[in-house]
C-alpha cells in the first residue's frame, strides 16, 4: 500500500516537472519570437529631439612645432632646472643651469664654514648689540621665507640673501671681538669657495620667449613649420614613431617652444579632405576629450585617394609638447538643432518632407535639411520669404504646419497615402 502511494507521489512530481518544462519552453519561444518581430519590423515611429550632429573622422597626426633647442658647454656636469616643464619664459631669462665641477663638495664645505661662523658668533660677548640684533632678525625672516619657497629662482635668491647677512654678521664680529682674526679667516675661505662655485656654474638663457620644455627628441629640425612642402606620407612614416608615446625628458639640454601656435600633419583619405581648402575652420578632439578650434594651414594631394592636411592650432600647446605622434578626431563640422533620423525624411519634387503622427492624424510637413550625416539630419522650418521663393502661394503658406521638438514622426512614410 505504502509502495503504491510512493509511486503515485513520484508520478505527480514528474507531471509537475513536465508542466514546468513545457511552460518554460513556451516562454522561451515567445521571447525569441518577440525579438524576431522587433528586428524584422522595428518600431515605425520616432520622436523629434534636439541634438548635435558631427561629421568627424579619427586620424593619426604628427605634431609640428616652432622650437629652438638650447645646450651649453658643460652638459656633462648634469643640469638643474630653473624653469619647470611647460613654464613660460621671456627672452633672456635663465631656464636651467649646468652644475659646476665638484659642486656637491663645494656646497658641503660652505655649509661647514657657515656652521663654524655661527658657533663662533654665539660665543662672542662684545658684539655691537643693535647691529647684530637687526641682522639676526633679518636672518630669521629670510630663513622662514626659504622654508616656504618652492620656486628655484626664489630659493636661490633667499639663499644668496642669507649668505650676505651671515657675511655681514661675521664682519661685525671680526672687527669688535677677540676672535676677530679667526672669523675673518673663515669669511675669506667662504668667499673663495662661493666664487669658485659661481664661476664654475653655467646658466642657460632663453633665446626667444615661449614655453620651456626638456622633452627633446631630435626631430626639432626635421618637423618644422618652415617648409611644409617637404613633408609627405613617405617621410612621416619613415620616422617610425609610436602613436601616443611620451617624449622622454632630456638631462643634457632643453628647448623653447613657440607658445602661440603649433601644427598637426595628417594623411587622410576621406571625401571631406578632398574638398578641404586653406583657411577652412575645423575643430579637433584630443585624447583628453578637449575640443579646440583649428585652421587648415596647408593642403597637398598625395595621390588619387590621400590628402596631406596641416592644421594650425593656438591652444593646448603645452599638452601637445609631450607628444610627437597622436591620435585625434578631426571634426569637419557640427550643427545643433532638431535631430531627425534620415529614414523619417522623404524627398518629393526636390523638397524634403516628414510625416507627423498626432493622435492618429497624419500630417505632411515640409522641412529644410541644414546638415546631414549617415544616420541623422538637422532640420528646421522654412520662413515665408523662403517659401515664396520656392513658389508657394500665401494660402498654401498659411496652411503649412511646422515641425517641433517632441513631434512623433513616421519612419519610411508613404506620401501617396497622406492627404
Amino acid at each position: 500500500m505504502e509502495k503504491d502511494e510512493n509511486i503515485k507521489r513520484q508520478m505527480k512530481l514528474d507531471k509537475n516537472k513536465i508542466i514546468i518544462y513545457v511552460l518554460g519552453l513556451f516562454i522561451l519561444i515567445y521571447l525569441f519570437y518577440a525579438v524576431y518581430l522587433l528586428v524584422k519590423q522595428p518600431t515605425n515611429k520616432v520622436t523629434v529631439e534636439k541634438g548635435t550632429l558631427y561629421l568627424e573622422e579619427t586620424n593619426i597626426g604628427y605634431v609640428i612645432r616652432n622650437e629652438v633647442v638650447v645646450q651649453g658647454e658643460n652638459y656633462k656636469n648634469g643640469m638643474e632646472q630653473i624653469k619647470t616643464e611647460g613654464e613660460k619664459t621671456s627672452k633672456g631669462e635663465s631656464i636651467y643651469r649646468y652644475y659646476s665641477k665638484n659642486e656637491g663638495g663645494l656646497k658641503k664645505q660652505i655649509e661647514e664654514l657657515d656652521s663654524s661662523i655661527q658657533e663662533t658668533l654665539k660665543g662672542q660677548k662684545n658684539l655691537l648689540p643693535t647691529d647684530v640684533k637687526l641682522l639676526e632678525n633679518q636672518l630669521d625672516e629670510k630663513i622662514e621665507l626659504l622654508k616656504k619657497a618652492t620656486d628655484i629662482s626664489k630659493i636661490e635668491e633667499y639663499q644668496k640673501q642669507i649668505n650676505n647677512l651671515i657675511t655681514k654678521k661675521a664682519k661685525i664680529s671680526g672687527e669688535s671681538s677677540a676672535a676677530g682674526s679667526y672669523l675673518k679667516q673663515l669669511y675669506t675661505q667662504r668667499a673663495k669657495l662661493e666664487e669658485q662655485l659661481n664661476s664654475g656654474a653655467e646658466y642657460i638663457k632663453a633665446p626667444i620667449s615661449g614655453i620651456v620644455s626638456y622633452k627633446v627628441d631630435g626631430l626639432e629640425e626635421s618637423l618644422t613649420p618652415n617648409n611644409f612642402s617637404t613633408l609627405n606620407k613617405e617621410f612621416l612614416e619613415s620616422l617610425k614613431l609610436k602613436t601616443g608615446q611620451l617624449i622622454a625628458t632630456n638631462d643634457e639640454k632643453g628647448k623653447i617652444v613657440d607658445s602661440s601656435k603649433c601644427y598637426i600633419a595628417t594623411i587622410t583619405d576621406s571625401e571631406e579632405s578632398k574638398k578641404a581648402q586653406i583657411d577652412d575652420n575645423v575643430r579637433i578632439r584630443l585624447s583628453s576629450n578637449k575640443i579646440i578650434e583649428a585652421r587648415i594651414e596647408y593642403v597637398s594631394q598625395e595621390n588619387e585617394d590621400e590628402t596631406l592636411i596641416i592644421l594650425e592650432i593656438s591652444k593646448q600647446i603645452g599638452e601637445l609638447s609631450n607628444y610627437r605622434k597622436i591620435s585625434y578626431d578631426l571634426i569637419w563640422w557640427s550643427s545643433t538643432g532638431l535631430k531627425v533620423p534620415n529614414q523619417a525624411i522623404v524627398e518629393e519634387d526636390g523638397l524634403n518632407y516628414v510625416v507627423r503622427n498626432r493622435a492618429g492624424y497624419l500630417s505632411k510637413i515640409l522641412v529644410k535639411v541644414t546638415r546631414k550625416n549617415d544616420k541623422y539630419s538637422i532640420v528646421s522650418s522654412y520662413d515665408n520669404q523662403e517659401l515664396e521663393k520656392l513658389g508657394f502661394s500665401k494660402t498654401e503658406m498659411s496652411n503649412m504646419k511646422n515641425i517641433s521638438i517632441y513631434d512623433e514622426l513616421i519612419v519610411k512614410p508613404d506620401l501617396s497615402k497622406i492627404e
